[in-house]
């Protein structure tokens, strides 16, 4: 079946290069009795791709159920998965069939496969190399011909690492790998996906339909996503029912994107309308860049007057100039334009007379602390906004709240 029919029977929305390869090893390994473990964020349809395997396999016509072994007490998840005899453990009244019995011939989907307890974890492993399992309370063997397809949000190979997951069970059930991409990296998605959602749910509350601003459209495509396609649906069928203004701002759609405290899932404009924030490494980075640009053209202009003539008749004017690149630069060591002079060095010059002209050249020793010049270049950027945190952010290329926690640490 081609990528295409595939998504218009389970209703994808997409048309990522990742999300069509992982339909497509969904559709060459369907057909197999391979375990699959599927590998995703929460909320980027993992069990969607379950469904598509059983669907398109030998077993579409036996039972499929979906367990969340997170969400089975430890307890009791091994009478659940393999059943239990009459009065195995307090409250077994009766015996029960457990997920492997019930769907014998069918498919079984565990989702949160990692949060599984060790002990039954080794059952598993038990069921998929032999087909085998004994109830909880029994000794008789039980035999059953079960697909198992896992799946989980976590990286199972670092909890092998750890001891919270048995290797030859990661082994075992990583036969075909089948990893779901998160919606940040499907950007040209996105957009659509919020189109098919919100024209669902003002159908379904009966309510005029909902249009995004240009802005709006960029704050979608560029916030992070870390609810993935969930978060997405939950933000438009709020958006159908609670917006009295069907056509949506930018400004709107903040107020419904939840505010981290880390503030790195936000979006932010940034110069030629590229939107990125900046973490604390990012902003020392600038500043070293800054300085060593600063240098640099502080060397020419040096250079340059020490070469060409004129440098007596012109040498208050050249002295003022270098100054006036010192107080733009901001370099530490100085106060209200005045030099702290270190060291002189005795210079001979020749000029355009052919008369020597010596005169005391000063070296400025420069302060390399990282803090002083992020203060500077902060308290720079405030004066020249006259005080706006907002132009001065976008000016230091920084986020608003990186601007507000870098002002109450520096005690700006």
């Amino acid at each position: 079946m081609e990528i295409q029919e595939i998504k218009q029977r389970f209703g994808i929305i997409g048309n990522s290069p990742l999300l069509n390869r992982a339909i497509n090893i969904a559709n060459q390994v369907a057909p197999t009795d391979i375990s699959v473990l599927i590998t995703g964020e929460s909320g980027s349809g993992k069990e969607v791709f379950s469904h598509i395997i059983h669907q398109m396999s030998p077993r579409k016509h036996g039972p499929f159920i979906a367990v969340n072994c997170g969400a089975i007490p430890e307890g009791t998840i091994d009478s659940e998965l393999f059943g239990h005899e009459k009065g195995s453990y307090t409250g077994a009244v009766g015996e029960r069939k457990g997920y492997f019995e019930t769907v014998n011939g069918g498919t079984i989907f565990l989702d949160e496969i990692a949060e599984m307890p060790l002990g039954t974890q080794a059952r598993l492993l038990r069921v998929l190399e032999s087909g085998q399992y004994i109830r909880v309370g029994s000794s008789k063997v039980e035999k059953t011909n079960v697909r198992v397809i896992a799946a989980t949000n976590v990286d199972v190979y670092e909890a092998v690492k750890n001891g919270k997951f048995r290797e030859d069970l990661y082994y075992r059930l990583n036969t075909v790998p089948l990893r779901i991409p998160p919606l940040r990296d499907r950007k040209e998605d996105i957009y659509l996906l919020f189109r098919k959602f919100t024209s669902d749910f003002t159908d379904k509350y009966r309510t005029p339909p909902i249009q995004l601003d240009e802005d709006a459209q960029q704050v979608l495509i560029n916030y992070s996503w870390p609810g993935n396609v969930r978060q997405l649906k939950n933000m438009a069928e709020q958006l159908a029912v609670l917006e009295r203004d069907r056509i949506i701002t930018g400004q709107t759609l903040l107020n419904y994107i939840p505010q981290e405290a880390t503030g790195r899932n936000l979006p932010m404009r940034i110069d030629n309308q590229q939107k990125e924030d900046f973490s604390e490494r990012d902003i020392l980075y600038k500043v070293l860049f800054d300085m060593k640009r600063d240098m640099v053209e502080l060397k020419k202009l040096v250079a340059d007057i020490i070469e060409h003539g004129g440098v007596a008749a012109n040498y208050e004017n050249n002295s003022q100039t270098i100054k006036q690149l010192y107080r733009d630069i901001d370099l530490p060591g100085h106060n209200d334009g005045q030099f702290t002079l270190q060291q002189p060095v005795n210079t001979a010059i020749n000029n355009n007379d052919g008369y020597n002209i010596t005169h005391d050249a000063e070296e400025v020793e420069e302060s390399l602390s990282l803090i002083e010049k992020e203060s500077d270049l902060i308290r720079k950027a405030l004066k020249k906004h006259k005080g706006k945190r907002k132009l001065a952010a976008n000016e230091l290329g920084i986020s608003e709240r990186t601007l507000y926690r870098k002002i109450k640490e520096l005690n700006l």
